[in-house]
């Protein structure tokens, strides 16, 4: 891999670190003013709300200026959602905020992979990032438990800074406040991303002009024949799993009594299984296998409504890690297949863009309806079975559709299919 790659790799990292520990204590901010549940379950969707609304014009913006300068500042805005939160605004508003410095943050990361490598290591490459950020999604859980726990939240606020008053008071407000300098270190990693030497493609003057263009981008990814299938499997995939972190926290507080603490170790355990899930794919998987996988997505649907019948933490544990490994294993080269067909078709920050736009809206609209449920009195195991249903519905429908296209349209199926095996063999 190139030098550049692993400055990338630890920008998203410290980055990615920060968006879920704050999401942990944005929670814990909301019970400890004493939220109603479904105001908790809102924080997911609101984070996604600029994805979707801003997704015509973040790939535009990502491909007109030097991605590591994109990074940098979405970052910056990440900073504000941040002091917003700490100052008194809402925590749903000022986590939108941060949802919104995420949505202009990713399509140069993912974009930027495919300026930097050929696309014989996007597999590869992707298994690196993808690792990274379930990495992030564990250390920062664990982080944003632990920060607003009582042993380390108890030390930060004890501190006395003479001739200054902080306004820290809280436990939720101490953690924000420490997070906001983990995006300052992004931040600085941002700042040594090299250039790549692609040529910008300028924003145009009227950026409501964008509108259609990426209606024609949204549209010939989903009539492409492997287009359609990888974007639709990571579409659920990440609906279902952005929605699964608050999930399983409010799963952990019903089956087991868990304190945010405690439960926010099990979403790390989850994201564990991912990770491992992730990287065995990215050693084992190749572009042209990468359809061979829907099936596990069928499996990961209906293993997840056994959830409701755990009530031990030890079986808990390894069922979460199994769970999340299949996920990994099934995104990792379906995400690695749907950018090389999108940077074929669009280029890389549009592709990202549409990718973007389809797997947040599918969060919002799944988010959405889980804090209607909760608001009317869903409990979190009526939520693990539907959301479990709809995963392996869902999945066999699109394995219907991929053996549809195959006997239908075999001979254009087989040509993509010999261009990402001619491309990873010779890229």
């Amino acid at each position: 891999m190139k030098r550049g790659f692993y400055t990338i790799m630890s920008a998203q990292f410290f980055s990615s670190l920060a968006d879920n520990a704050l999401f942990v204590a944005a929670v814990q901010l909301l019970r400890t003013g004493g939220a109603p549940e479904w105001q908790q379950a809102a924080l997911v969707p609101m984070f996604a709300l600029f994805y979707v609304v801003l997704a015509p014009f973040v790939g535009a913006f990502a491909d007109a200026m030097p991605k590591g300068k994109v990074m940098l500042i979405s970052n910056s805005i990440k900073v504000v959602g941040c002091l917003l939160m700490l100052f008194g605004t809402h925590p749903l508003m000022s986590y939108a905020i941060v949802g919104l410095g995420a949505a202009a943050y990713s399509p140069a990361k993912y974009g930027i992979l495919t300026e930097l490598l050929p696309a014989s290591q996007l597999v590869k490459a992707n298994g690196w990032i993808e690792g990274l950020t379930i990495a992030s999604i564990i250390l920062g859980v664990l982080l944003g438990g632990q920060l607003v726990g009582p042993m380390i939240s108890s030390a930060l606020l004890s501190i006395d800074i003479p001739y200054l008053n902080t306004g820290l008071d809280t436990p939720p407000e101490a953690a924000i406040s420490i997070l906001i300098f983990v995006y300052f270190l992004a931040a600085w990693f941002n700042t040594r991303i090299p250039l790549t030497g692609v040529p910008m493609r300028p924003l145009p003057k009227n950026l409501f002009t964008l509108l259609p263009d990426f209606w024609k981008c949204n549209t010939r990814l989903w009539n492409d024949r492997l287009g359609q299938i990888s974007l639709s499997t990571t579409t659920l995939f990440w609906g279902v799993s952005g929605n699964m972190r608050y999930i399983v926290l409010a799963w952990s507080a019903a089956a087991l009594g868990y304190t945010v603490t405690q439960a926010s170790a099990l979403v790390g355990v989850v994201a564990i299984g991912t990770g491992i899930g992730a990287v065995i794919a990215s050693m084992r998987m190749r572009l042209d296998m990468a359809t061979s996988t829907i099936p596990l997505g069928i499996a990961m649907g209906l293993l997840v409504i056994l959830l409701n019948f755990i009530s031990n933490v030890w079986i808990a544990a390894p069922f979460l890690i199994l769970l999340g490994a299949l996920g990994g294993f099934l995104v990792v080269p379906m995400n690695a297949l749907l950018q090389h067909r999108g940077h074929n078709l669009m280029g890389a920050g549009r592709s990202i863009a549409v990718q973007n736009f389809n797997e947040q809206a599918c969060i919002l609209g799944l988010g959405a309806f889980y804090s209607f449920s909760a608001g009317m009195g869903l409990s979190a195991f009526g939520a693990i079975s539907i959301f479990g249903l709809v995963v392996a519905g869902t999945m066999w429908i699109i394995q219907r559709w991929h053996q549809h296209n195959c006997i239908h349209h075999a001979a254009e199926v087989e040509r993509l299919l010999n261009i990402a095996r001619n491309d990873h063999s010779h890229g």
